[in-house]
């Protein structure tokens, strides 16, 4: 199974995989959030992600999902990716981590890279009353 890594502003991650585990009616395993709060220097936190994605890794690699490119936490993440083994994808949302939850255990890590977003865009739909 392809570990899971949320690595967002503040609790938004853990929120995150709430709502997933009430969608799902179950929390999934080998997911976590790491939290980049404002008094928190990214460079300071790179040993603590490292050793997130050590627990996360089950053989076949973890994706790490984090909020806003180019912010603290997709700047943290960035630092984290080893290719192949590691992968990141910046603008998580419900839709993509729904994809991910849905499809982890289904493929290799580059696939499920893609999964996540389309999943994202696909969630983004302009609605009309009902």
């Amino acid at each position: 199974m392809i570990g899971l890594l949320l690595v967002t502003h503040s609790t938004l991650g853990e929120a995150l995989i709430e709502c997933a585990c009430h969608v799902l009616n179950r929390c999934p395993m080998h997911m976590k959030a790491f939290a980049v709060m404002p008094r928190d220097d990214p460079r300071d936190l790179l040993a603590d992600g490292r050793s997130l994605l050590a627990s996360l890794d089950q053989g076949q690699g973890v994706l790490v999902l984090c909020d806003i490119f180019g912010a603290s936490p997709a700047n943290l993440a960035a630092r984290l990716i080893e290719p192949g083994r590691v992968e990141a994808v910046a603008g998580v949302n419900l839709p993509m981590l729904m994809r991910v939850l849905t499809y982890r255990e289904q493929g290799t890590l580059g696939a499920l890279v893609e999964r996540a977003i389309t999943g994202a865009c696909d969630g983004v739909v302009r609605m009309k009353p009902i």
